[in-house]
């Protein structure tokens, strides 16, 4: 008799009955086995659209042989929009382009000296730039001015004065000419020695 320890799910009494069944003469019979069956996918609708494939890509930049340098590519400027003509645009109230108001104030001798008093008076506030350049070039031939008066009277006296005033405002000239190409080229121009009087002029050198 089995036990509940028996883990034999078979009938104890199995091999008894086959003996017994063998000696009668009786086959043991199997079911029937009609083997597994597979079941395929319905096919695929007729309107479904074709497969299109895309042109070949071209990979010939990154095929060239690697030398373990890094070549970056040519720099190509880029002009910024609108530069130019923000330069030649009319200054409000006077009517003249951008950039020859900012010239003139650097022109040498009395030119540049009536021309920067002239913009400060007439030319709006709003038009920093202009009115900038104008100070600065003012203060420039204020400055000019005051070391060859003072180079001059020193020249009443010791020779060697006047060589010295002479070689000044030779280079001084060579300068302020330099200066009012840059500005008509829009090029960025800073005396900062001069900025104290720079400002001030720009300050008080206005219409009522």
């Amino acid at each position: 008799m089995p036990t509940k320890y028996d883990t034999n799910p078979l009938d104890p009494d199995f091999p008894e009955k086959a003996k017994a069944a063998a000696a009668a003469g009786q086959e043991t019979r199997g079911l029937p086995y009609a083997g597994p069956q597979t079941n395929g996918f319905s096919p695929a609708p007729a309107t479904e659209d074709p497969t299109r494939r895309f042109g070949n890509p071209d990979f010939s930049p990154y095929q060239q042989p690697y030398n373990s340098q890094y070549v970056p590519a040519a720099y190509q400027p880029v002009e910024l929009m609108g530069a130019g003509s923000s330069r030649k645009r009319k200054v409000d109230k006077v009517g003249l382009p951008e950039n020859v108001m900012v010239a003139l104030p650097y022109l040498p001798f009395s030119i540049g000296l009536v021309a920067g008093v002239l913009e400060l008076l007439f030319v709006p506030r709003h038009e920093a730039k202009v009115r900038f350049h104008a100070a600065q070039g003012l203060a420039a031939h204020v400055g000019i001015l005051l070391i060859t008066t003072i180079l001059g009277v020193i020249g009443e006296f010791a020779r060697m004065a006047n060589i010295g005033s002479g070689i000044f405002t030779a280079v001084t000239t060579v300068f302020l000419i330099i200066f009012a190409i840059k500005a008509w080229k829009g090029r960025p121009i800073h005396i900062e020695s001069i900025d104290a009087l720079t400002n001030w002029f720009e300050e008080k050198i206005k219409l009522k």
